[in-house]
């Protein structure tokens, strides 16, 4: 399975250009083979510790060393607002994130909410290996990196263990199609405690078939199924990110709401007979037939 290329349009510092690193002096980019490119650790020229992860060229993450609970890409943020409501302020949390990267939602969850344990997937070993080398984790941060496919971490995880589940999975620059499938969700609301909750970050543009039928996916499991994204995204008229939700009780989507009003990026939250409009019929999909999410616009890429 390749390593993931996020379709997040973002516009990273330029390499090279001279900024404070990570130990406050003057750094510039890092560029390193890994197991499925090459991951790039381009420094921020407004933030003395904060850095942009780019896989073969394409925006991945974003770091700031100096303040973990600083969420740059807008479906992190959006991630985040999830992860603020998982529940009440500041109490730890057992979080699972498939998909793993600069581990920057694991750094804000840290971050916001000290002594939460958390389990992370990623496939990349070696990009695991960078990150935490140049981009390390504080010592009293409960974060365990496992190194292997996210769908059989999420099926080896214990019975009701997560708070929280994030799914972040891309191949290249694709949701793979194991990942999205009916008996996914079922693994993912398995590992979820009771009132848990599941997020799972996904592309799509166009008249958006592959979120339509995630959506029907989600709601075959689910009891509680939403979808947020920008309005645009959501027209059609542009490729982007959509963040789903699902949960077996009631999902806190009011306080969601009132959570993105500041938010630079204006995101909407389709829920209840919206949603039934928005999946149009999609059928859900199963390990015998799913596919993978489509193949972004190059466009979506630009650094």
């Amino acid at each position: 399975m390749a390593r993931k290329r996020k379709a997040q349009v973002s516009e990273p510092t330029a390499a090279g250009a001279p900024v404070a690193g990570r130990g406050g002096g003057v750094g510039s980019a890092i560029s390193e083979p890994v197991a499925f490119g090459t991951a790039e650790l381009v420094p921020d020229r407004d933030r003395p510790q904060a850095w942009t992860v780019l896989l073969d060229g394409a925006p991945q993450s974003h770091v700031d060393l100096g303040d973990p609970s600083r969420l740059i890409f807008e479906y992190q943020r959006r991630l985040g607002r999830v992860a603020d409501l998982a529940a009440a302020p500041g109490r730890p949390l057992n979080a699972l994130h498939l998909g793993g990267g600069g581990l920057t939602l694991p750094r804000y969850i840290a971050a916001t909410r000290p002594r939460s344990r958390q389990q992370v997937a990623e496939i990349d070993t070696m990009l695991t290996e960078l990150v935490r080398r140049e981009l390390p984790l504080e010592r009293t941060w409960q974060i365990r990196v496992r190194g292997g496919d996210a769908r059989e971490v999420l099926t080896r995880t214990p019975e009701g263990w997560a708070d929280l589940v994030i799914a972040d999975v891309f191949s290249g620059a694709r949701v793979p199609a194991h990942c999205a499938t009916v008996e996914f969700a079922e693994a993912a609301a398995r590992a979820l405690a009771p009132g848990g909750r599941y997020a799972a970050n996904i592309a799509d543009g166009g008249r958006l078939p592959f979120a339509r039928r995630q959506v029907a996916t989600l709601r075959a499991v689910f009891p509680e199924v939403a979808v947020v994204a920008d309005p645009a995204v959501l027209r059609g008229k542009r490729f982007g990110n959509l963040i789903l939700l699902a949960a077996a009780a009631p999902l806190p989507l009011p306080e969601l709401g009132r959570a993105m009003a500041g938010d630079p990026v204006l995101g909407r939250i389709v829920q209840g007979a919206d949603l039934e409009d928005f999946q149009a019929g999609a059928l859900p999909a199963r390990d015998a037939e799913a596919e993978a999410s489509p193949e972004p616009p190059s466009a979506v890429f630009r650094s």
